[in-house]
């Protein structure tokens, strides 16, 4: 399968890309830890079947020291045991925020329960707007058929500062 469109060679999808990566830099920039930052948009990557979005998360992740077992054990983080109760409780955020149709509730209480559990309110504004954000970008790179394999650690960093 080959991409639809090219989004990087566009003038508007590109004007599109630097406003959407300025969103993305307030969540990097904010209190919520990096290693759950790519967590979370690697485990909806999956969900979603993007695999542009799963070959940038798990890049960015191991680049920023995230270990290989932990990005092998995203996809059932629920049977692993080298999450932390905060960590879980991000990942079940992600997966409910991405699976919204799935449920007529949305994130259920329980979840949100504890995620208030663990993180404050900056962390929890980052936490929510990354879920929305990266689901965002998986429907960006699945409509074009952007692939995955051919990401850099931080080869957008320069373009989008």
């Amino acid at each position: 399968m080959d991409a639809r469109f090219n989004m990087f060679d566009n003038e508007i999808a590109a004007k599109f890309g630097k406003r959407f990566a300025n969103a993305g830099l307030v969540i990097a920039q904010s209190p919520l830890p990096r290693s759950t930052q790519e967590l979370v948009a690697l485990r909806a990557s999956q969900i979603n079947g993007c695999g542009w979005c799963i070959d940038m998360h798990t890049k960015e992740a191991a680049a920023a020291g995230e270990t290989a077992v932990r990005l092998n054990l995203v996809a059932a983080w629920r049977e692993s045991t080298v999450f932390t109760e905060a960590e879980q409780a991000a990942l079940a955020l992600a997966e409910e925020g991405t699976r919204l149709a799935d449920a007529h509730d949305g994130v259920s209480d329980e979840t949100w329960a504890r995620v208030r559990k663990h993180y404050d309110d900056d962390q929890i504004a980052a936490l929510v707007s990354a879920v929305a954000l990266i689901n965002a970008a998986n429907r960006l790179a699945v409509i074009v058929h952007q692939q995955g394999g051919s990401y850099e650690p931080g080869m957008f960093d320069a373009a989008f500062s």
